[in-house]
């Protein structure tokens, strides 16, 4: 109870009469808690994230091709 009256106070569920239910999406609480990560650890730098993530892991072809799709969708303004 004590969880879930935090995170009501946070604004990320509305207890309604004892029924909890969520205020934003599952991936729009990852997408916020990516971003503040980045931001925190990496002073908001996507490109200095990336450089990390791969310094020790290898990125597929098929990886690759995904990021590259995403950044176009980026530059033309689409949400995929």
């Amino acid at each position: 109870y004590t969880v879930l009256k935090k995170l009501c106070g946070k604004g990320l569920f509305i207890n309604n009469g004892g029924t909890v239910t969520s205020v934003i999406k599952r991936e729009e609480y990852f997408a916020a808690k990516s971003e503040a990560f980045v931001d925190d650890v990496f002073d908001g730098s996507l490109p200095a994230f990336l450089a990390a993530f791969t310094s020790k892991k290898k990125l597929s072809d098929k990886d690759i091709e995904e990021l590259r799709k995403m950044i176009d969708n980026a530059k033309e303004g689409k949400d995929d």
